[in-house]
């Protein structure tokens, strides 16, 4: 929750009516999911029902924008595969824990409308290794170094932040954000923010 809490006021401030729900369940709200520019999950772990998916899905693929970071949107659903398709990712593991790992901006990228005035950059947290669609836009990356017991991982350039379509909806995922204090980061909480601003508007 405290996690969500740091952009709800961004959100209201940005013009938008914002609902917290603590149930799946409003995904299946055809009412709800009609009216809704942008939906942000934080919901690791869990079950999302054959209703809830479906309609997660439609108000998506009808042009909802939806948006998150971390476990909230990579490490739930485990059998949901639709919904990972439309995500763009599932995470596998963070060799070694909490550990510190630099992110870098991808080339080209570092003009967007989500990365402009970013640069390279320190962390420390889990390191997210993801199978990820080759079809997203990457905008950030992290370079595993084969340590913390993987060596398999050494050289391994993964995706940490990322936009895609789906169907008329824009989808912005990234991989930072643990705790609070990651997500208070100034590169981590500008991109979260212009993250938000593009999955409810992309261009």
């Amino acid at each position: 929750m405290r996690c969500t809490e740091l952009f709800t006021g961004f959100l209201r401030e940005s013009g938008f009516d914002v609902v917290v729900s603590d149930s799946l369940d409003i995904y299946a709200d055809r009412d709800r999911m009609k009216g809704a520019h942008l939906l942000v999950q934080c919901w690791s772990s869990g079950v999302l029902g054959e209703e809830q998916a479906a309609g997660l899905l439609a108000a998506v693929s009808s042009g909802t924008g939806f948006a998150g970071w971390h476990g909230g949107v990579l490490a739930t659903f485990e059998q949901a595969y639709d919904y990972h398709y439309m995500v763009g990712g599932q995470f596998v593991c963070h060799p070694g824990g909490f550990v510190d790992y630099d992110v870098s901006v991808v080339p080209g990228r570092a003009d967007s409308p989500i990365m402009a005035g970013i640069e390279r950059f320190s962390i420390h947290s889990e390191q997210y290794f993801c199978h990820v669609d080759p079809g997203n836009e990457v905008l950030a990356t992290t370079t595993f170094t084969g340590a913390h017991d993987a060596p398999e991982t050494a050289g391994v350039v993964m995706p940490v932040v990322w936009t895609r379509r789906h169907g008329r909806g824009g989808v912005f995922v990234s991989t930072l954000g643990h705790y609070p204090e990651d997500l208070e980061l100034p590169p981590v909480r500008a991109m979260t923010e212009r993250g938000l601003l593009w999955a409810a508007a992309p261009g």
